[in-house]
């Protein structure tokens, strides 16, 4: 029989120090790599890992293609969040804090091929071991932006992790400009962080935060009260909700916007398309959206005004 200790202690480089289930498919993982936290520019990500001899939340062993090869650790890509607030409610820079911290949803077999990680994730404890990748990555930062541009995040889900730690940055090194998130999940229970978001807009002037449902009774109910139909994040900001209710303009020559989670959402990068090559007036995505209000994306060597979060 495999001795499990002995592979955790192989494998396995950090311990849980703290778990939020904000319901059955959202969790909030908190832990402390051996050596310390992991150091990390806000918006970077790293790597999360679990054996697969680990137990699934849901029951079952969900294993790898070769079942008769050695054991093997089963990584993925997440972003660093961040608490933002401390326990008291004052703002916590993340380069302040104590751990660091994980936003995961539950991948379920139904919309995806046999999840190998989440279900292992979502089995976890206090005190539980797991590897944590002893570098971040990623060039999805606010580096290179001025003290007075308009900042604005924008995701789906858990793609706000990135956000917070870059909002929190932000507003702790006195960003004299405007800062706003929006975030667009399923139901209102998803909104795993809103309590810090609104205390951190009552205490800074310049931050905003919104979001938007789709799944709950005034999404897909006509006779519901206050029915507003689906609202995606495209609509919200072609069709001008977004200023009208923020209080934000957006202008390309100070604004930068920052976009991750669902690819449709996103829409096609793209990144190496030719200067001056435009995509279809039809297309939906965010990219799309702003580019025709003269956005420009960032590309490799050529610094531009949308951000796309990417793992790679």
């Amino acid at each position: 029989m495999t001795d499990l200790e002995a592979l955790r202690r192989t494998h396995y480089d950090a311990t849980v120090v703290g778990l939020r289930r904000v319901h059955e498919d959202l969790l909030i993982v908190r832990v402390l790599p051996d050596g310390g936290p992991v150091p990390f520019t806000p918006g970077q990500y790293t790597t999360l890992g679990l054996g697969e001899w680990e137990p699934c939340v849901d029951g079952a062993l969900h294993v790898g293609d070769s079942a008769h090869a050695a054991p093997a650790l089963i990584r993925r890509a997440y972003s660093f969040g961040a608490a933002m607030v401390d326990a008291a409610g004052a703002l916590l820079p993340p380069q302040a804090d104590t751990a660091n911290e994980f936003y995961v949803t539950l991948v379920h077999p139904e919309t995806h091929d046999r999840p190998l990680l989440t279900p292992r994730l979502f089995d976890l404890a206090e005190g539980s071991r797991l590897y944590v990748g002893p570098k971040a990555k990623g060039q999805y930062t606010t580096a290179g932006v001025a003290p007075d541009d308009t900042l604005i995040f924008v995701a789906t889900g858990t793609g706000e992790a990135p956000h917070n730690a870059m909002i929190a940055d932000r507003l702790a090194a006195g960003h004299r400009g405007p800062i706003a998130a929006v975030t667009c999940v399923r139901r209102r229970r998803d909104l795993a962080y809103l309590a810090a978001h609104r205390t951190l807009a009552a205490a800074f002037p310049n931050y905003r935060y919104l979001w938007l449902t789709t799944r709950e009774p005034e999404n897909i109910d006509p006779t519901a009260s206050g029915f507003v139909g689906k609202r995606y994040l495209q609509q919200f900001f072609a069709e001008g909700c977004f200023e009208r209710q923020s209080g934000i303009a957006l202008h390309t020559d100070n604004t930068h916007v920052y976009l991750c989670g669902n690819p449709q959402m996103i829409g096609d990068p793209r990144r190496h398309r030719p200067a001056g090559d435009t995509v279809s007036s039809t297309a939906s995505g965010m990219i799309q959206v702003l580019e025709r209000r003269g956005f420009t994306l960032d590309r490799p060597g050529v610094r531009g005004s949308i951000h796309v979060e990417s793992y790679w």
